[in-house]
Formats: C-alpha cells, sequence, structure tokens
C-alpha cells in the first residue's frame, strides 16, 4: 500500500491543496484512495465534502468500533495530510509509514528556513537518510512573472533535495477547492497550464504510487510475475511490538488483513461521524 505523505512544519504552505491533489490523481487512475487528514484544521476533509459523489471517489478516514481512525476497507493508497509543527516523535511516526515525502514551499525567506529546519530533522531519520522513504520539494503560490522559482530551485539543490517544480499562484485553485475540485478534474483545455506543471511531480512520485511491488508488500507472488495486490492493514494504530521486519503497518495484533484488488470498490463512508474522532494513535505521543 504505498503512502504519500505532505509534509511541512510552517502553516500556510499548501499542504492540503498538495494533498487533495494527489488524492484526486490517483482516483482518477482508478486506484481506492484514502486522503487521510491528520490536520486538527481538516482542511482536507472540508474539501472532501464539497466533492462531488459522481466524481471518482475518494475515502476519508474509516470509524472502528473503538472511535478510532482507521484505513477503509478496499484502499489501495493513502495520501496523508500532516499538521503544520510536526516534529519530533509525531514526524517520525509519519516517516515509518510513509514511501515518499513531499514538502510543499513557499518562496519567502520565512518559509525556505522553516522548511530547511524540517529537512534536517527528517534527514536525521534512518528510513529518510537510507531513501527507504523518498523526499522532494514543490514549490507553491509562485509568481511566474518572478524569479521564485529559480531561487527556489537553487536552494533546494543546496540541501540535496530534488526540486519537482513549482505550483503557480492561481485563483483557479482557489476556485477550484471551493468546488470539491482539483485541476484533474477540470476539462484540460481549462486546466492546460497547470497540468502542465504538475506533469513532473507526478513523474517523480509514479514509481512510487504504481510500484511492482509496494513497499509494504515484501512478498510478491513468484506465480502471477505481475503486480501483486497489496495488503491492507487492519488499522493504522500498531502497537510497538507489531512493528516486525518488513511490515510497516501491521496492526496490533500482529496480523494481516487479505490481500485487496484495484479494482475493488471504496466503501462509501460518512464523512462527518469522522470529525468527532481521535487523532490516529499512530501520529500521536
Amino acid at each position: 500500500m504505498p503512502v504519500i505523505a505532505v509534509v511541512n512544519r510552517k502553516g500556510g504552505s499548501g499542504k492540503s491543496t498538495f494533498a487533495a491533489h494527489v488524492a484526486a490523481w490517483c482516483a482518477r487512475q482508478g486506484h481506492s484512495v484514502m486522503l487521510g487528514d491528520v490536520d486538527r484544521q481538516q482542511s482536507s476533509r472540508g474539501w472532501l465534502k464539497r466533492r462531488d459523489p459522481a466524481l471518482p471517489q475518494i475515502a476519508p478516514w474509516a470509524m472502528d468500533q473503538k472511535n478510532m481512525l482507521r484505513v477503509p476497507t478496499g484502499i489501495t493508497h493513502v495520501v496523508l495530510d500532516t499538521p503544520g509543527g510536526i516534529h519530533g516523535f509525531e514526524l517520525a511516526r509519519v516517516v515509518m509509514f510513509a514511501d515518499a515525502i513531499i514538502m510543499p514551499v513557499c518562496p519567502s525567506m520565512f518559509d525556505r528556513e522553516s522548511a530547511a529546519a524540517c529537512h534536517a530533522e527528517l534527514m536525521a531519520l534512518p528510513r529518510v537518510a537510507s531513501g527507504r522513504c523518498r523526499l522532494a520539494v514543490v514549490g507553491m503560490r509562485i509568481d511566474g512573472r518572478t524569479s521564485a522559482a529559480q531561487s527556489l530551485a537553487e536552494w533546494s539543490r543546496g540541501l540535496g533535495v530534488p526540486f519537482l517544480g513549482p505550483l503557480r499562484e492561481t485563483q483557479l485553485y482557489v476556485r477550484s477547492l471551493e468546488r470539491g475540485l482539483t485541476m484533474f478534474d477540470l476539462p484540460p483545455s481549462q486546466a492546460a497550464a497547470d497540468l502542465a506543471q504538475w506533469a513532473p511531480i507526478i513523474e517523480w512520485m509514479r514509481p512510487v504510487l504504481l510500484p511492482p511491488v509496494a513497499a509494504n508488500d515484501p512478498s510478491p507472488s513468484a506465480a502471477q510475475g505481475t503486480r501483486v495486490g497489496p495488503s491492507r492493514p487492519g488499522s493504522l494504530m500498531p502497537a510497538q511490538e507489531a512493528l516486525v521486519h518488513g511490515s510497516r503497518l501491521m496492526s496490533a495484533s500482529g496480523s494481516r488483513a487479505a490481500a485487496v484488488s484495484h479494482s475493488a470498490p471504496v466503501r462509501t463512508l460518512p464523512v462527518a461521524t469522522a470529525e468527532k474522532a481521535q487523532i490516529p494513535q499512530f501520529l500521536k505521543r
């Protein structure tokens, strides 16, 4: 089960906008995707409420009998929208489950300094330092009339992090998100310039989102010789003793869920009921 986490300590950096677009792209590829909003502002969940049910579905967290947030049945891809100010143990827990982390960074000096501090903490974590959890930067709200994109690219290169490109500042993002849409849901002719900017970002994410075998599923089927359906974790709140080698998303009991086909339908979930739920324990102290 590929997991993409959108991380930046600084609020207002465009994390929810970016996470919503990644989830929408996955849904349009026919994947059963969950947009996990672990930000207390619940921006992504509010966007999901506005989304037309006729569009490719994106699932929120599901609820279990203990009123805890869980990955819904049938999910094959997870996008996590993380809170601002994330650090320490909470950041390490996100990295433990993520296959890739993308940092949306605005061009101001304050944004760059905050992102550099977050990058330094991420590089101290073994999964990021070893490359098992990929890391990249995307420029957000970039004015094409300035050299902001070039400055961000040079800054990112100085950190040794891939710069996937800029996303321009345009009211088209604002108007689309207010209607529960993304650039991927608009007619191509209407969003051509923005879709072109997303192309290199999608290309970088493609090996993560469409792996021959997902990082969470280390046992390929030799008989099939093709992509193996990912094993859905029963929960994203594993006990420490369940974190055994080769399985980062084991349930608290240590059991694995049955393999799920990519064609499995996403179960319709009530969005409103999860708003009062606890933040997943695997993202809490």
